[in-house]
């Protein structure tokens, strides 16, 4: 499906379900990334700009140029925006469970944590003034189970679950020529185009070193795999006839598929998308 269509079917999917269970407002967390920013836009497509709440959370591991991304994302969009910083709650984290993780919360534990500390924010904010959280997630990410469980998989509803990582700057790059086309500047600041996807949770962390694969090869695998139900032998052969070596070919399609089928269960816990056969 051309990418300005995906964006539209999944903005009119976003306005139909939030006003379909009785709410008007939404809650965003902005963490400058393409994802966040994306259902930010489509947010304010679906419902009015003042009815999308922002809110930025930055961690010890957040930098100035994505916090930087947000407010201008923000300005553009003409939202409400605040700033919630996680460091505080996460210290607390740090500090009470350093014994029971054998002496330190680190690693995978200290970047889950962070995680689960900006969903408890934006969960008290929907509380207490009556927002439906809108989960950021994408396919490729679900795929992988590069998410976090009660962190970023919350949410009520994801407009972008149903979409490949690449398609999803496919769609931004489409919203933003858009608006060009409209005379008006594009919503999506252009830093969050070209800077490399990354969660932030770690010191240089970036997502497709994290995830051992950059996003146009993961998607290609699995769009073949669980779009097209093609085998793991042929995908693999497909990247060998581009030149990569047939090992190294076969144990990225191996083990894509093999943390594909692991993570169902995680697959299993995350919010309703549009129900759209975009790669029918």
């Amino acid at each position: 499906m051309e990418a300005m269509k995906m964006y539209d079917v999944c903005t009119e999917a976003l306005g139909e379900f939030v006003r379909g269970i009785g709410f008007s407002d939404v809650v965003i967390g902005l963490s400058g990334g393409m994802d966040s920013s994306l259902v930010a836009v489509m947010a304010a497509d679906a419902l009015g700009a003042e009815h999308v709440h922002g809110v930025m959370l930055p961690g010890p591991y957040s930098s100035e140029s994505s916090i930087d991304d947000a407010e201008a994302l923000a300005a553009n969009l003409d939202i409400e925006v605040r700033t919630v910083s996680i460091c505080e709650p996460f210290e607390a984290f740090e500090s009470v469970l350093a014994r029971a993780c054998g002496g330190a919360l680190a690693g995978l534990a200290a970047e889950n944590t962070q995680a689960r500390c900006r969903m408890v924010c934006l969960m008290a904010l929907s509380n207490a003034h009556g927002w439906l959280m809108l989960n950021t997630g994408n396919k490729s990410e679900a795929c992988m189970g590069y998410s976090t469980l009660y962190g970023d998989t919350a949410g009520a509803f994801a407009p972008l679950g149903g979409v490949y990582k690449t398609d999803v700057f496919a769609m931004a790059r489409a919203r933003n020529r858009r608006a060009a086309e409209a005379g008006a500047e594009g919503p999506i600041p252009v830093n969050v185009f070209v800077k490399p996807p990354s969660a932030e949770l770690a010191p240089d962390q970036e997502d497709e070193r994290s995830l051992g694969v950059d996003y146009a090869t993961l998607d290609r695998i699995l769009v073949a795999a669980v779009e097209e139900g093609r085998g793991a032998e042929e995908i693999a052969a497909e990247l060998v006839a581009d030149g990569r070596d047939e090992a190294a070919a076969r144990a990225l399609v191996d083990s894509v598929l093999a943390r594909t089928a692991a993570n169902a269960f995680k697959r299993a816990q995350e919010p309703p998308y549009p129900a759209a056969a975009f790669y029918a």
